[in-house]
């Protein structure tokens, strides 16, 4: 394992959910989408760790984790992929996704 992936492993380890966004800086799409998610998870989801990767910066880590196309979102719960989403994505189905493993993690009044 690199020291790339065991970093990013670590970091996913810290928080019971994270929201891992692989993008690049030429992603006209990618730009667009990611403040939206942002503000998605802050509104929705605080507890859900947020994790930026450009994947021109870490090519070995997008390799690793089979990232071959932006956007690409992956939600890990505690430690574990649970989900992965590619290209065409909708903010609806990412909100749906988000919420069932939420609701079982976090109690509903806490945000």
């Amino acid at each position: 394992m690199s020291d790339e992936l065991n970093i990013f492993l670590d970091e996913i380890k810290k928080t019971p959910m994270n929201l891992a966004y692989f993008s690049t800086p030429q992603c006209n799409v990618c730009k667009a989408l990611k403040p939206k998610i942002i503000s998605l998870i802050e509104e929705n989801f605080s507890k859900v760790n947020f994790i930026y990767v450009d994947t021109t910066e870490k090519p070995e880590l997008s390799g690793q984790l089979s990232i071959f196309t932006v956007p690409t979102i992956i939600l890990f719960v505690e430690g574990r992929e649970s989900v992965r989403l590619s290209r065409n994505l909708s903010l609806f189905e990412l909100e749906k996704t988000i919420s069932r493993p939420y609701g079982f993690l976090y109690s509903d009044n806490e945000n």
